[in-house]
């Protein structure tokens, strides 16, 4: 089976290929380090298996390309990967189709083995995003509402700006920035904001 692997990362490449070329099922068909035009490779050459990262360097992103690839190949399967513990992720990439997803530090789940149930028909999927922490708090002990302010708050949006989004009152928005605060321990929403994006907590594409 002929397998595209997307990932701007060396190690992350040569690790694919590496299992990959450890299989007699899999062969590797072509290597790219963008997803900007992952959909066009895959018209390109039959391919069977596209392994694709989530957030590339040059700004694009595998949910858009998996989102492309599944409207032109709906047979074609997909393993969405990442390192980082974004907590839409998950959800975004069931709604696209995309039929698996894997955690790169994944330490109890073997790749190639998500690789054969994928194939197989079966979509395998962590229970959960990896819990990280921010501040005093784990990721998992902000509500969805607080990680959705969050990620506005890492734009630099104002509480304004933030409510008139969420289409919430602005003393909403200040209750929550309050809260996360209160949570984290850090002492401003700038310090939150720098942690948030330096740990992965939420992306902006």
């Amino acid at each position: 089976m002929k397998v595209m692997i997307v990932d701007d990362q060396f190690v992350s490449r040569k690790f694919f290929e590496m299992y990959i070329d450890d299989s007699d099922r899999y062969e590797v068909s072509c290597v790219v380090e963008s997803a900007a035009f992952a959909d066009a490779y895959v018209l390109a050459d039959k391919i069977d298996l596209v392994i694709m990262d989530i957030l590339m360097n040059d700004g694009s992103n595998g949910l858009d390309a998996a989102a492309r690839i599944k409207k032109n190949c709906p047979q074609i399967k997909i393993i969405g990967v990442t390192s980082m513990p974004e907590y839409s992720w998950l959800d975004k990439a069931r709604s696209i189709g995309i039929d698996s997803f894997w955690y790169k530090e994944d330490p109890e789940l073997s790749f190639l083995d998500v690789m054969d149930r994928t194939m197989a028909g079966e979509s395998v999927y962590p229970a959960g995003t990896p819990q990280v922490m921010l501040g005093m708090v784990g990721s998992g002990e902000l509500t969805e509402r607080e990680l959705e302010i969050l990620r506005i708050i890492t734009t630099g949006a104002s509480n304004s700006a933030i409510a008139e989004t969420l289409g919430i009152a602005e003393s909403t928005v200040k209750n929550h920035i309050h809260n996360i605060l209160e949570k984290t321990g850090f002492s401003s929403r700038t310090e939150l904001a720098i942690e948030a994006r330096t740990s992965g907590i939420v992306v902006n594409f």
